[in-house]
């Protein structure tokens, strides 16, 4: 966990169609106590983002059906939308296609520190009256810390995120 007296809270949709990744990386970003809503597909993102707003969108690259590349350009596509800063992971090089429609590029493993850099960063330069973060991780994300396959989660200390 972060240091937490600079921090604001941020609502941040994750995207992929791996529960084990949206489960460790929201059990990160939670624990710095920003809200996070998951997704298990583009379609259920787009989904999410008529019904609430967001600061920072997570995805991953290679999901079934509309991948990251696309759900960014249709995300950026609504006037709503248009400016929201979206992070793309991908265990493959860089998409070219829709560069322009993703803020940054992470190839996976993700270290969670840089992505957390990139979300407070944007907090940084665009919501400076957010409010202080909540020192305490929640206990829903401290819960689902337990159930995590041994296998698959790697700590956050360690840096990374699978």
């Amino acid at each position: 966990m972060t240091d937490t007296t600079s921090q604001t809270v941020a609502n941040v949709l994750l995207v992929d169609d791996d529960a084990e990744n949206l489960w460790s990386l929201q059990l990160a970003l939670e624990s710095d106590g920003h809200h996070v809503s998951v997704a298990g597909d583009a379609n259920c993102a787009l989904d999410i983002l008529r019904r609430e707003s967001f600061q920072l969108m997570i995805t991953d690259y290679e999901m079934p059906g509309i991948d990251g590349a696309e759900l960014c350009r249709l995300v950026h596509e609504q006037p709503a939308h248009s400016g929201l800063p979206i992070v793309l992971l991908s265990a493959a090089a860089e998409p070219q296609s829709f560069p322009q429609s993703w803020t940054r590029f992470f190839r996976k493993p993700a270290r969670i520190q840089d992505l957390t850099a990139t979300l407070d960063a944007h907090l940084a330069a665009h919501q400076p009256a957010m409010r202080p973060l909540h020192p305490k991780a929640s206990v829903r994300a401290a819960l689902r810390c337990q159930s995590l396959p041994a296998s698959r989660w790697i700590p956050v200390d360690a840096g990374c995120w699978p």
